[in-house]
């Protein structure tokens, strides 16, 4: 019998929170993966303001009760947004669309309380777009004792089988998502079933902390390409200090922005202090690199990079030079003809379908849960 093949809708907020990346596949949330569409929607500057200043007054989970009339207005406006653009979207390209995976804004993660609050009201984008949407992707795993993160690793595993099947890419392979936060997919060999083989890990920091330095002191939102950076000049003592102050010994939880802090850099100029925190960054994606491969004794495999970190020409030489030692190197995965900008929001599209079709999401050896976790919640509200 053949697999209903479905179009879905995948919408991703990153922690930059300064728009959401919109994807459309077609899928059967198994090994079949088409990308139709891919385009990024910028929030004007109010709401991204709106945004960044909620997430910064929710430092404890009772901050969540405090300021909950708060977050039900902005929720609201951010939802409204995200229909504004699929309608858009749908009306443009006269698409009949089956599914809507929302990821929404996450704005509070503690994975050890059990709580993780995503901005996105699942049932109000139902009603208006008159679609099933598939929302709150995180608490389930949370609740099965998992980290609720990270959860791409399922649509990683797809992609390499892709790259096995298209281009020949051998195994083991890693692809590495530097977001906000930094996580690392291993893929140990390809298999017929997509839910084996597979390995995943918060490693670090990502874009989070050179982002947070560059609009704390400059009109500029992020480094492009580095170039800040690499205009500076590190300053080792502070570095060498946050680095024996911030170790990550073992990789088994999930990471969150509010983990990290820039204000071990607090005094030095703009340049100086995006360089030293880049390298920091660096130093700690390295270090979860290569204890990744350690565990799992590989060394020379592939490893493709996504997300907006990618593009921070400067971070990844630094990267780059770290790993010399063990001859592992980061490759774009754009090379193969994916974008890597877009790789997150065609992964909620994809984890839409499975979980509409009751299939799993997370994993022990991804998110440490219990047991394979059907994560999200099924909106149908029309």
């Amino acid at each position: 019998m053949k697999k209903k093949i479905f179009t879905a809708i995948g919408l991703m907020t990153g922690t930059s929170m300064d728009g959401v990346d919109l994807s459309i596949i077609k899928s059967d949330g198994n090994t079949e993966f088409t990308c139709i569409l891919d385009e990024y929607f910028k929030f004007d500057i109010e709401l991204r303001e709106i945004l960044i200043n909620l997430r910064n007054k929710l430092l404890i989970p009772d901050d969540l009760q405090k300021y909950s009339k708060e977050i039900i207005d902005i929720e609201r406006r951010f939802t409204l947004f995200n229909c504004k653009i699929i309608e858009q979207v749908i009306k443009k390209n006269s698409l009949k669309i089956d599914l809507i995976g929302f990821h929404g804004q996450t704005i509070f993660h503690d994975s050890e309380k059990k709580i993780t609050k995503q901005l996105g009201n699942g049932k109000l984008l139902s009603q208006i777009t008159k679609n099933i949407v598939i929302s709150n992707f995180r608490e389930k795993d949370l609740n099965n004792g998992g980290q609720g993160a990270p959860l791409t690793p399922i649509f990683h595993k797809l992609l390499s089988f892709l790259l096995a099947k298209n281009y020949k890419v051998s195994f083991p392979l890693s692809i590495i998502n530097i977001g906000g936060i930094t996580n690392i997919t291993q893929i140990l060999k390809n298999s017929k079933s997509i839910e084996k083989n597979l390995k995943a890990y918060d490693i670090g920091p990502g874009n989070c902390l050179i982002d947070e330095w560059v609009r704390k002191n400059s009109k500029k939102n992020f480094d492009e390409n580095g170039k800040i950076a690499e205009a500076g000049k590190v300053n080792d003592l502070i570095l060498n200090q946050a680095l024996d102050n911030f170790e990550i010994k073992k990789f088994d939880k999930s990471l969150d922005v509010k983990d990290f802090d820039i204000s071990f850099v607090k005094g030095l100029s703009l340049v100086d202090g995006c360089a030293t925190l880049t390298k920091f960054t660096a130093d700690l994606i390295t270090k979860g690199i290569e204890y990744v491969n350690d565990l799992n004794n590989n060394f020379y495999q592939k490893n493709l990079i996504c997300g907006g970190g990618r593009k921070n020409t400067f971070l990844i030489k630094t990267i780059n030079k770290n790993l010399t030692k063990k001859k592992i190197k980061l490759e774009d995965i754009d090379i193969y003809k994916y974008d890597g900008d877009f790789i997150e929001s065609q992964a909620f599209g994809y984890l839409s379908i499975r979980t509409f079709l009751e299939l799993p999401i997370s994993f022990p050896e991804t998110t440490r849960c219990k047991s394979p976790t059907i994560g999200g919640i099924v909106n149908k509200n029309f």
